[in-house]
C-alpha cells in the first residue's frame, strides 16, 4: 500500500533578494509559516536588479531584473517560493510560473521624505526630487511642473543616505516600504491617492510558485488576503491591457468601498506634451475574473482619455 502523500511539505526555501526591505518581507512570510508548522529557510539571492545602478530600470530590461534569479531558483529546485514586493513583478509571469498568493497590503501610498521640508508644496522652485519611477515622475510634474525630478536607483538604506548628504531636496519613497523598516521618523508627509495614484500592486506582498504545486498552493492559502489579491489584480489588468512595464509612466489603484471596487489609473506624458490622462470605474467584484474584467474596462477609458 502506498504512502499517503503529506499535505503539507516537509519544508519549504524562499527564495529572496537580499536587500534589508526584501529580507525583511521573506522573513515575514517565513514566521507566517512556522507560525503553522512548516519548517522554513531563506535563500538570499542578488539579482540583476540589485547589480545595475547607475541606469533607469527602463533602460535596462524592467522590473523582471528583480525576479528572474529568483525564478531559476524556483525552476532548478532551489527553491519553493519567491516573495516579492507586487509592484517589482512583470504583469506576465513565466511560462510555468503563478502567482500563489497575495497578502493583506501594507499602506500603498507614497511618501514625501526631506530632512529640509515638511512637504511638496514647501520645495522652492527648482528644488531637486530624487525617484527613478516613470510614473512618480509624471505624477510630480503633474504637481509641481517647476522642480527638477533626477534619478535614484538603490536600496532604501541607499536612497536615504543620498538625500541625507545634499543630493537631492526630497525623494519619494513607498510608505510601505518605509513602514515595514521601521523607518516611520523619515516619512514628512504622506501623498494621498487623488495627489500621486499608487503604482500597481503598491503595499502588496505576492508570493510565486511552480506551476502543479498543489503542496504549496495549500501552504500559501491561509496568509492570502482575498480582499487585497482582488484589488491588485484589477491594478494589474490595467497595467497588462495598456502594455505596462516601468518603461510606462502609468498608475493604478483599487479601494473598496463594501464588495464594490472603486478603480482608478493615470497615464502620463514624459516629455510633457500631453495633459495627465486619467479613468476610473467601478464594480462588484468577488471573483479574479470580475477584478479583471474591471480593469480591462478602465484600461479601456485611459485610452480613451489620450493615455498611448
Amino acid at each position: 500500500m502506498q504512502p499517503t502523500p503529506s499535505a503539507t511539505p516537509p519544508s519549504i526555501v524562499i527564495a529572496t533578494r537580499e536587500s534589508q526591505l526584501a529580507l525583511w518581507q521573506a522573513r515575514h512570510v517565513q514566521q507566517r509559516l512556522r507560525a503553522r508548522g512548516h519548517e522554513v529557510g531563506l535563500l538570499g539571492m542578488t539579482t540583476r536588479g540589485d547589480q545595475i545602478l547607475d541606469r533607469t530600470l527602463s533602460k535596462v530590461g524592467g522590473k523582471g531584473l528583480f525576479v528572474k534569479e529568483l525564478e531559476v531558483a524556483l525552476e532548478e529546485g532551489r527553491a519553493d517560493i519567491a516573495v516579492h514586493s507586487l509592484k517589482d513583478v512583470p504583469m506576465e509571469l513565466p511560462e510555468g510560473f503563478v502567482l500563489g498568493c497575495v497578502m493583506e497590503r501594507e499602506d500603498p501610498r507614497d511618501a514625501f521624505v526631506s530632512p529640509r521640508h515638511a512637504s511638496l508644496d514647501a520645495v522652492p522652485p527648482g528644488g531637486v526630487i530624487g525617484t527613478s519611477s516613470l510614473r512618480r515622475q509624471v505624477l510630480l510634474q503633474a504637481l509641481r511642473p517647476d522642480l527638477r525630478i533626477e534619478p535614484l536607483r538603490g536600496n532604501v538604506n541607499t536612497r536615504l543616505r543620498k538625500l541625507d548628504e545634499g543630493q537631492y531636496d526630497a525623494i519619494v519613497l513607498a510608505a510601505a516600504g518605509l513602514k515595514r523598516l521601521g523607518m516611520h521618523e523619515r516619512i514628512r508627509a504622506l501623498f494621498s491617492p487623488e495627489q500621486m495614484l499608487p503604482a500597481a500592486g503598491q503595499g502588496a506582498l505576492g508570493i510565486e510558485v511552480r506551476a502543479g504545486r498543489e503542496d504549496l498552493l495549500r501552504a500559501l492559502a491561509p496568509l492570502a488576503h482575498q480582499a487585497t489579491w482582488l484589488a491588485v489584480a484589477a491594478e494589474r489588468a490595467v497595467s497588462r491591457a495598456m502594455g505596462g512595464s516601468c518603461s510606462m509612466p502609468l498608475a493604478a489603484h483599487g479601494r473598496w468601498h463594501g464588495q464594490e471596487l472603486e478603480l482608478h489609473a493615470a497615464w502620463g506624458d514624459l516629455e510633457g506634451r500631453l495633459p495627465l490622462a486619467r479613468a476610473q470605474g467601478q464594480a462588484r467584484v468577488e471573483t479574479l475574473a470580475q477584478a479583471e474584467a474591471l480593469g480591462l474596462q478602465v484600461a479601456e477609458r485611459l485610452r480613451a482619455a489620450g493615455a498611448a
